[in-house]
């Protein structure tokens, strides 16, 4: 009888041990689990670069006149110099078509790179060839390059891409004249680019519409431009913002 007993109690502890071996094993288990995840994580966290921080004002006119209709961004602040060839600038708006009535949607994405933006080639001295939106002030390094692609009034500092924004910098361009003038001047208030008295050939294309889109005459006072900057090593939005035109 004790020894059918000591057999029964010796089955029992090791009936007893498998489950707590068990419990041990799902622990360990889940320990390196958790132990690889935060390790990963923790290295994307590192690797991924922080965004700065900027803060601009923006102001989008069109006068109906080429030389008074401009684009200007003005940087107030910045955690620290911002180069612009990693920068994405994009504009969007919404407005009816002057010509025909109907509502249309238009804009602009802006990256640096090597081809311009901005080309108001038309085989004279006037060749005005450049990557907008052009950079001025603070953050702006003369380079110089001389005669590339066409001969240009900027030095190639100031093309996007070549200088930072800080407290100081401004990037701006007007609207390109065609001929002595542009949008504005002669109903329907169309873009004389290409047409009777333009001095530019068909395909001209100025900095408005390297900012704003081929179709930005079609703004007037109280419309709406979206302007986004993001960030493109860390694909954050650093600027975003709805600007009325004046």
């Amino acid at each position: 009888m004790n020894a059918r007993r000591k057999i029964d109690l010796r089955k029992r502890r090791d009936d007893a041990v498998s489950p707590v071996v068990g419990v041990m094993l799902m622990l360990v288990v889940t320990i390196i689990i958790a132990a690889v995840v935060s390790g990963f994580a923790g290295g994307l966290t590192a690797s991924a670069q922080k965004a700065p921080n900027l803060m601009m004002d923006v102001e989008i006119k069109n006068t109906g006149y080429p030389g008074s209709s401009s684009i200007v961004y003005q940087v107030l602040s910045a955690s620290e110099p911002i180069s612009t060839k990693d920068l994405r600038i994009t504009t969007s708006w919404t407005t009816t078509n002057k010509i025909s009535g109907e509502r249309i949607s238009g804009g602009a994405t802006v990256v640096a790179g090597t081809e311009p933006n901005t080309d108001l080639r038309n085989g004279t001295s006037q060749n005005h060839i450049y990557h907008s939106p052009l950079g001025f002030g603070t953050g702006v390094t003369p380079i110089n390059l001389g005669i590339q692609k066409g001969s240009t009034p900027y030095d190639h500092g100031q093309f996007f891409g070549n200088y930072s924004l800080m407290p100081g910098t401004s990037m701006k361009n007007s609207a390109g004249y065609g001929g002595g003038f542009g949008y504005g001047q002669a109903e329907p208030f169309v873009y004389s680019y290409g047409g009777l008295d333009s001095g530019f050939p068909p395909g001209a294309k100025c900095g408005m519409m390297a900012n704003l889109g081929e179709e930005w005459y079609h703004l007037r006072a109280g419309d709406t431009v979206n302007v986004m900057i993001t960030h493109i090593p860390s694909g954050q939005v650093i600027f975003q913002k709805n600007v009325v035109v004046q």
